[in-house]
């Protein structure tokens, strides 16, 4: 029997949408997988649900961190665990949603990395690394001994890059040279929304507009009068770091506009790339969120 429900596709595929549909129709809740929707006041460039949507069904993982703070897959982890516990034992179906696919198999999958015992000195020789010069200096570290262990973990993943390069500096032997097993937490099925290549650019290119013509720049700008500083992982994220730009260096509002599409779609190329290897995965083509829905219920209706 499936417990989890997987919503999962690239930016602007309107994944959202589709997870309020399946979550009203099955009696779910929505665990939300991305990384920037935890933070507080990052509303319009994270494209979060409305209060109604969320008032209409549950949403978890929204909210959960102040833009100060740096957050991590294993932070996620340790939230998002007890949340879909919580959902289950009340009986009812949880639906992870979002394009953070790190994140998401965070909850699908527990994970082991490596053979090498933990040594305190070098971890925290690379954890004074990250806290001096920022996360993307320990990520270039890794890059430059473990590129392939660098691709799969995410820049503000700490805790596994420090796991990586203990292992290497240990034993020699790059982490993705040895057999790590991911086990999964709960059956699950996953479901793409799977746009042709233009049409999704079109989408992105729409969304982008939204975003602007609903107050980013505002957003952004109260952030930074907040006290956010702009190194901030939370200002990292596409469409405030291009804003950001924006204030500061007084770049054309069309030119920034067309930068964060830009951005967006080539994030939205890696997510595609991330998401097609997702097991027990059904692909819906473009279809209102309604139809697509009920698809999805159907499929899951004969699996369960």
């Amino acid at each position: 029997m499936n417990r989890l429900l997987v919503i999962c596709g690239p930016t602007g595929s309107g994944k959202s949408a589709l997870a309020l549909e399946c979550a009203a129709r099955l009696g779910g809740e929505i665990v939300s997988c991305d990384a920037f929707a935890i933070y507080r006041g990052l509303d319009i460039g994270t494209a979060k649900p409305s209060k109604e949507e969320r008032a209409s069904i549950p949403h978890h993982m929204i909210d959960v961190a102040d833009p100060q703070e740096d957050f991590s897959v294993s932070d996620f982890e340790r939230l998002a665990i007890p949340a879909v516990e919580d959902i289950l034992a009340r009986g009812k179906i949880p639906v992870l949603c979002g394009g953070t696919g790190f994140y998401m198999n965070a909850v699908l999958y527990k994970k082991s990395y490596g053979g090498a015992p933990s040594n305190a000195e070098i971890r925290r020789k690379y954890a004074d690394l990250a806290a001096r010069e920022g996360n993307a200096a320990l990520h270039a570290r890794l890059a430059a001994v473990d590129p392939e262990s660098a691709r799969i973990l995410h820049p503000n993943d700490v805790k596994r890059i420090v796991r990586a390069l203990e292992i290497y500096e240990q034993t020699g032997v790059k982490k993705s040279e040895q057999h790590d097993d991911a086990t999964p937490r709960y059956p699950f099925l996953a479901f793409l929304l799977d746009y042709p290549r233009e049409e999704l650019y079109a989408r992105i290119e729409r969304r982008t507009a939204r975003m602007i013509e609903d107050g980013l720049v505002g957003e952004v700008r109260a952030l930074l009068n907040r006290g956010v500083p702009k190194s901030a992982q939370a200002m990292q994220a596409i469409g405030y770091k291009e804003v950001v730009e924006f204030l500061e260096n007084g770049v054309n509002l069309s030119t920034m506009s067309d930068i964060i599409t830009k951005n967006t779609r080539n994030y939205a190329k890696r997510q595609l790339t991330f998401f097609k290897n997702t097991e027990h995965l059904t692909r819906l083509m473009p279809q209102d969120a309604a139809t697509a829905a009920e698809e999805v219920v159907r499929i899951w209706m004969q699996n369960n």
